[in-house]
């Protein structure tokens, strides 16, 4: 017999520790810098708002210390990082509008704060009550149906809200929710738990024409199904945000899983098919559309739901310039909806060029990381959960950030842990959470000792069986 040691991995807590301290101070010092610049003095209830933030931040440190001490230490310090950047611009914002009395959303930065302790409450819950991210492998067909159901709900006569145009709400008493935002984790769940049954099939069988792998048609039925779901929620709802994200979470899912070229070639085939019919059949996606390409015509800056607030937004980036008029010093107000839609334009107009770039940096390590952690897990069910989750944030805040800058039309996504809404931010503390959960354990190392027959190794008359690894992170993942 012989005792085989593993290698030491260090899991990082107090690293984690001193960045979230970091991420903190940085959080306040804007929210100080926007009191300073608005009002002269540093709000009373300050010390209590950031005790308060702190403690709730350090709990959920002191949790993932607990539950999860081996997951990425860089995942928490940047989400609160951008979670505290966003209260801080929503709570500038909100004191321009009760400076002028003009509109109701003054109560924003409350109900912000409300939301993110509640984002925060359950992202430490989901941590102490999942132990390991592969029992939500047993759940993948009740995702699926869960999932499809939150799509569904805003259209139901009774609780169903139709807001801008877009029917995505849910209206009970005095309580609104998207619920479209928790199923797309859902439907992330469910993907990845059909797939990786399914994926050697789907990778190795079907026909080969001009070089170009295609999938069998019978293999085409999650593909299909979720082109015909995202179009029916952009017919029905009218919301294009979603049902792009939906489509592209779906494409990635599969090209992770199978790693065939193919998928991508016939996902954009369909995206592009899918975009030019909603061009031509449905007017608020040509509304969009002409609002992008001619965004300071007149006739489309007047119309309702034209390009006022595109053009505002790009007057509020030209104005920032490369390092802005400072926090509280410019009128990011005078976007429409500058607080949700638009806060990456309210940004880039009080700290400049510099400080969206440094925002985007923040943005990408969070992106990298968790896609470090689906290359790191050793599961395949991890590996396309943890990437499923990752493409949402990144998909999210880059289509956002191009169509505030029109390098592509406006969805209707907002912008992740930055901009106002409740549902999102909810949902994507949840998705930090279960990140956190993927990466304890594709980082935590083997049970400190294990004690292996060297003589069972030793098998030479026995043939080994074949194993294909298949999957494009699969692949270079460690055994």
């Amino acid at each position: 017999m012989a005792t085989v040691q593993p290698g030491g991995a260090r899991p990082g807590r107090l690293a984690e520790l001193f960045l979230l301290l970091f991420a903190l101070a940085l959080s306040f010092m804007a929210y100080a810098q926007v009191a300073l610049a608005l009002q002269g003095h540093l709000p009373p209830q300050m010390a209590l708002q950031c005790g308060g933030f702190t403690l709730l931040t350090l709990g959920l440190h002191l949790v993932v210390r607990w539950r999860a001490p081996y997951a990425d230490p860089v995942i928490l310090p940047v989400t609160v990082l951008l979670n505290g950047t966003g209260l801080a611009m929503i709570y500038r914002l909100a004191l321009r509008y009760q400076a002028t009395d003009t509109d109701p959303g003054w109560l924003i930065a409350p109900k912000q704060m409300v939301w993110t302790v509640l984002g925060i409450v359950a992202a430490a819950t989901l941590l102490i009550c999942l132990r390991d991210h592969r029992v939500l492998r047993r759940f993948t067909y009740t995702a699926m149906l869960l999932g499809l159901a939150g799509l569904i709900a805003p259209l139901l006569p009774v609780i169903g809200d139709t807001r801008n145009g877009s029917t995505i709400w849910i209206h009970l008493w005095e309580f609104s929710f998207q619920p479209a935002e928790v199923s797309k984790i859902l439907l992330v769940v469910f993907l990845a738990g059909y797939l990786v049954t399914r994926r050697e099939a789907m990778a190795l069988a079907g026909p080969k024409i001009a070089g170009l792998q295609l999938p069998r048609l019978r293999d085409m039925g999650p593909l299909l199904t979720a082109w015909l779901a995202s179009l029916g929620v952009l017919v029905f709802e009218k919301d294009l945000g979603t049902s792009l994200l939906l489509f592209g979470v779906f494409v990635v899912i599969l090209y992770t899983a199978t790693n065939r070229p193919s998928w991508i070639v016939i996902g954009l085939g369909l995206f592009a098919g899918g975009i030019y019919l909603a061009y031509r059949l449905f007017g608020h996606v040509a509304q969009r559309v002409e609002a992008w390409l001619h965004p300071f015509d007149q006739a489309i800056y007047d119309q309702v739901g034209g390009s006022h607030q595109l053009a505002q937004g790009l007057f509020g980036l030209a104005h920032g310039g490369l390092f802005g008029t400072g926090l509280g010093r410019g009128r990011p107000d005078i976007t429409p909806m500058a607080y949700s839609d638009f806060i990456f334009a309210a940004l880039g107009e009080e700290l400049g060029l510099t400080g969206v770039m440094g925002l985007l940096l923040v943005y990408l390590i969070l992106v990298e990381r968790g896609f470090r952690t689906a290359i790191g897990i050793r599961d395949g069910f991890g590996k396309l959960l943890a990437t499923g989750l990752t493409f949402t944030l990144a998909f999210q805040f880059f289509v956002v950030v191009g169509g505030v800058t029109r390098v592509i039309p406006l969805t209707g996504l907002v912008t992740p842990f930055l901009a106002y809404g409740g549902s999102a931010l909810l949902a994507n503390w949840v998705v930090v959470a279960l990140l956190l959960r993927i990466s304890d354990g594709a980082r935590r190392p083997p049970p400190a000792t294990s004690e292996i027959d060297l003589s069972s190794l030793v098998q030479a008359d026995k043939p080994k069986p074949k194993v294909e690894s298949v999957g494009a992170l699969e692949a270079v993942s460690r055994p």
